[in-house]
């Protein structure tokens, strides 16, 4: 049975070599996904993280875009695996509320002015070249997004959500330049990038908006990499720079807001004060990118931008069967997964019991037919088919019989039974983790 794939990524990285290590990556990871499909293990029960009141309010389906700079891109130094940055980590967040498609148009390199020129394109349907996006950028993919403003558009369109994390390629050249101007100077250059900075991004706003009135737009504001270490004189230059940048993303917002259009400020700026030197690559590689600590606290503040909530996932201890999620909650059972022949299976009453459905048991066929609504699977121990609505569906993976204590339980693939009961079923290889949403 055939999992659905909804996750998406057209990030880039800043060099060519790099890159082409990614998109390799990318290309096995993805085929190792889909051969393993039918080897997923099941999901666990019904319930919703909590929501704070402001928060954007829980669906059951969300259709994420994310755009910006090589922090949407999740781009770290000397990087030798797919990128798991922000992004990645906020698809994981969605699959705890509900169906989650996430769309990464990020580009290495860009700054405000060429995000503006991006989102103008989006918004006209015309496609553009990597110089007409911005002069001179690093991400050798920057043409192949350029010339995919068509789906773009659509994506844009059909997104409840947009992300955006941009500015920190405009202010960049203060990490050099700040200890050498004196103090109106600084403040002159401040202002006049912040100007810049303004006009590109409620530009940018503006484009989505008149794209899809009904999409949220949740916008970072930018974090300050230098440790105090550097000097404390520059970090209290930095700081202050940092301060006027979450000032005015405050403030766009605070515009927009006014006009009924929802924009919001994931305010990661202020986690990073007091841990830059551990929460990026600047100590180690003079790279003003975040290190995993870092991506994780920018996935967190947008997390609980987004949801009201940010929940800590981790993959289990080796040697240990699959995390199981259904609907934002972890299957706790005595009837654990188990691996066979490199499959993974779980107990079917377990699936049962997890999505709420009915099963009955025919000792006359060795069979179990669930109902759930008006979808019906019957499975039969040992058969390579099972029966979806009556329709027979090949699977690689039958099930069998297990012996737990003193109980013979049924045993199957998640996906056999999930997916015919027409739940959307995602395996997340980072985590070793399975989430199940109807």
């Amino acid at each position: 049975m055939k999992r659905k794939r909804i996750w998406r990524s057209t990030a880039a990285g800043l060099t060519a070599s790099m890159l082409a290590g990614m998109l390799i990556l990318a290309s096995s990871a993805q085929s190792a996904h889909a051969a393993d499909s039918n080897a997923l293990p099941a999901g666990s029960v019904t319930s919703s993280l909590p929501v704070q009141k402001d928060a954007i309010s829980v669906t059951k389906e969300f259709r994420l875009v994310t755009l910006g700079d090589s922090i949407t891109v999740g781009y770290e130094p000397n990087l030798k695996e797919l990128p798991y940055g922000y992004v990645e980590r906020l698809q994981e967040q969605g699959l705890l509320h509900g169906r989650t498609q996430v769309d990464n148009y990020g580009i290495a390199g860009l700054k405000s002015s060429g995000l503006k020129n991006f989102a103008d394109a989006i918004k006209e349907g015309k496609a553009l070249t990597s110089e007409a996006i911005q002069p001179s950028l690093p991400d050798p993919r920057a043409a192949q997004v350029g010339a995919n403003i068509a789906a773009i558009r659509e994506s844009v369109a059909g997104a409840n959500l947009v992300a955006i994390t941009i500015g920190g390629n405009d202010v960049s050249e203060l990490l050099g330049s700040a200890d050498k101007l004196s103090d109106a100077e600084l403040e002159a250059k401040v202002k006049e990038l912040l100007s810049s900075y303004t006009a590109n991004v409620s530009a940018v706003i503006n484009d989505i908006h008149e794209i899809n009135p009904n999409a949220k737009i949740v916008i970072a504001d930018q974090y300050q990499p230098m440790p105090e270490v550097a000097g404390k004189a520059l970090y209290a230059k930095l700081m202050e720079a940092s301060q006027g940048f979450t000032a005015t993303i405050d403030g766009i917002a605070t515009e927009f807001s006014a006009k009924g259009i929802d924009v919001k400020v994931a305010h990661v700026a202020k986690e990073f004060i007091g841990g830059e030197g551990t929460m990026t690559h600047m100590i180690k590689d003079r790279d003003f990118h975040p290190n995993q600590f870092g991506y994780e606290a920018i996935a967190k503040v947008f997390a609980e931008t987004i949801w009201g909530d940010y929940t800590k996932l981790t993959a289990p201890a080796a040697g240990q069967p699959m995390n199981i999620i259904v609907s934002g909650k972890t299957l706790d059972t005595p009837y654990k997964p188990i691996n066979r022949n490199g499959k993974n299976f779980v107990a079917i009453q377990d699936i049962v019991n997890a999505v709420g459905a009915t099963t009955v048991w025919d000792n006359k066929t060795s069979t179990a037919t669930i109902t759930y609504g008006d979808r019906k699977v019957a499975v039969k121990i040992g058969a390579t088919a099972v029966q979806v609505n009556g329709a027979s569906v090949a699977v690689d993976a039958p099930a069998f019989l297990n012996k737990v204590g003193t109980e013979s339980k049924t045993y199957v693939p998640v996906a056999m039974v999930a997916e015919g009961l027409g739940f959307d079923v995602q395996y997340v290889a980072k985590l070793k983790t399975v989430f199940v949403n109807p």
